[in-house]
């Protein structure tokens, strides 16, 4: 997938940077940061322009957030509505995640990119929870914007190190990705059991 992207940055610049990250946002598996350190180091190397192409990699993120939030929005709430049943999501539960939402679910559209399997996720979420538009923009916006400036400043400074930083960088994401939805996942589980007692508790 790596050799692919690059040689597609390759030929096509800008308008491949621009597709690649929106479909990476959206969910395909494509090496989003990596491909940034890269570009970074394009315009290091002058081959890209560092306007045009911050704009371009800006755009393709918001315009893959976007297109996710409104994946949500649309058909997040009429499944969950016909098919949360099955696995104990009930309307109950999602005026809780709507709620959630409200107080600090909108962090998590901001740092989420950072984390694989979250940015994917976050927009599709807060769009089914009923997050406003512009509170979805606020931190999903500048949330891309602060994301796209570190990975390309990164490319740019490492020049012929981009591989070497990229792959380090990609194995502590993944790292503190792990670590992040282990504790996310040990947290709900624990919330799980704890009603499950609380309702066994009122029952006997």
């Amino acid at each position: 997938m790596l050799e692919t992207v690059i040689q597609l940055i390759t030929d096509y610049g800008d308008i491949a940077l621009f597709f690649l990250l929106m479909l990476g946002i959206v969910g395909l598996p494509i090496p989003d940061e990596t491909l940034m350190v890269f570009c970074g180091y394009l315009i290091h190397k002058g081959t890209l322009h560092a306007g045009p192409t911050w704009l371009t990699a800006f755009a393709g993120s918001a315009c893959g957030i976007t297109l996710s939030y409104w994946i949500g929005r649309k058909l997040g709430m009429p499944v969950v509505m016909r098919y949360g049943k099955y696995v104990h999501f009930t309307p109950a539960r999602l005026e809780k995640v709507m709620k959630w939402f409200e107080r600090v679910g909108h962090w998590a559209l901001f740092v989420g990119y950072y984390i694989a399997g979250v940015r994917h996720f976050s927009a599709i979420f807060a769009g089914t929870s009923g997050l406003s538009w512009p509170r979805f923009a606020l931190y999903a916006y500048s949330g891309a914007a602060v994301w796209v400036t570190t990975f390309l400043t990164i490319g740019y400074y490492v020049g012929e190190k981009w591989e070497i930083i990229a792959e380090q960088v990609h194995h502590n994401l993944s790292t503190v990705s792990i670590v992040v939805l282990s504790l996310a996942a040990a947290y709900f589980l624990y919330r799980w059991w704890s009603n499950r007692q609380r309702a066994a508790k009122a029952r006997s």
